[in-house]
């Protein structure tokens, strides 16, 4: 069975690819492989963060394909994040495992965003991009030495509408947000959230979050790779890899997904997920074990009002 649909529409008409490369804990020299394999073979959906540090990298590989005529401006999907300092102890490994990872969002406050867009832009080398996020709903001074519990994320959302509005960007989402966060933000909203990307796959199905931006037309997106021995037995069934399997239950899910890999083999393979689809039954195998666990606690957010998973801390 073959799945035509590779695109969602989001609330305010842009079509966003359901599979996209995703970049996170991606080195500059790695990204421009990564980046180059991914567009050949078919992704038109790159998502990075400034936070990243490989904005640079993935905006000058862009624009070699595009000089080279590979590739054209208007057919891609460039998503990025408001600005934000990444330190890593131990880096992570693919399964999102760590024992030091801070994300230090420091451009929430509204007057920020719209420079922490340019400032990316200029890194990318581009005059708009095609989604941008808030990276976390949870503030940090510039100098990343205390918390900032005075911007809320109905504030930040106000600076990410300014930036929407004057073209900058063609949809505003949010990213590591809850239920509660999402309602909020929507209460004061001139511009509905487009997009929500957070941790989704098969072990943390976020049934409720999902319901919500279902009601509320907003479209979530997963970076996701799992294991099981269910999904072993579904890869075997349809002759694919247990990732290939994963990707294509959030997809059934109708839910966009962000694989990372700079395996240029694995980056293939987990784009080759259009060609088949998950039966109810497989979903319902998939679904038995009933493990629920979230992998990224995000220990840094730990205290501050906005924390997203406060009440899970609890537990």
């Amino acid at each position: 069975m073959v799945i035509e649909e590779r695109t969602i529409t989001l609330s305010n008409g842009v079509k966003m690819p359901m599979v996209g490369l995703g970049t996170w804990l991606t080195s500059p020299a790695e990204a421009k492989v990564a980046v180059k394999v991914a567009i050949e073979a078919g992704y038109r959906l790159i998502d990075t963060a400034a936070a990243y540090d490989n904005e640079g990298a993935i905006g000058e590989t862009i624009k070699e394909l595009i000089q080279a005529g590979k590739i054209n401006r208007g057919e891609l999907f460039i998503t990025t994040k408001v600005g934000s300092t990444l330190i890593c102890g131990n880096l992570m490994e693919f399964h999102w495992r760590t024992t030091s990872l801070q994300l230090w969002v420091s451009h929430l406050h509204p007057d920020d965003v719209e420079d922490a867009l340019r400032e990316s832009l200029g890194r990318l080398q581009m005059d708009y991009v095609d989604l941008y996020l808030a990276h976390a709903p949870t503030c940090f001074n510039h100098d990343v030495t205390a918390q900032n519990p005075s911007v809320k994320v109905q504030d930040t959302w106000r600076g990410l509408e300014s930036v929407y509005k004057k073209g900058l960007t063609k949809a505003i989402g949010v990213s590591n947000y809850n239920c509660e966060q999402i309602e909020r933000v929507l209460r004061k909203a001139t511009v509905p959230i487009h997009n929500c990307q957070v941790e989704l796959h098969l072990y943390w199905p976020q049934y409720e979050l999902h319901d919500v931006c279902k009601r509320k037309l907003v479209w979530p997106e997963a970076p996701n790779d799992l294991d099981d021995s269910n999904v072993k037995v579904l890869a075997t069934k349809y002759t694919k890899t247990p990732a290939q399997i994963l990707l294509r239950y959030l997809i059934d899910r109708n839910i966009a997904v962000l694989p990372k890999s700079v395996n240029p083999l694995r980056i293939v393979e987990n784009f080759q997920v259009f060609d088949f689809a998950l039966t109810m039954d497989d979903i319902r195998l998939l679904e038995s074990a009933g493990h629920h666990k979230r992998l990224f606690m995000a220990d840094f957010m730990e205290g501050h009002p906005e924390d997203p998973f406060a009440a899970e801390r609890k537990h």
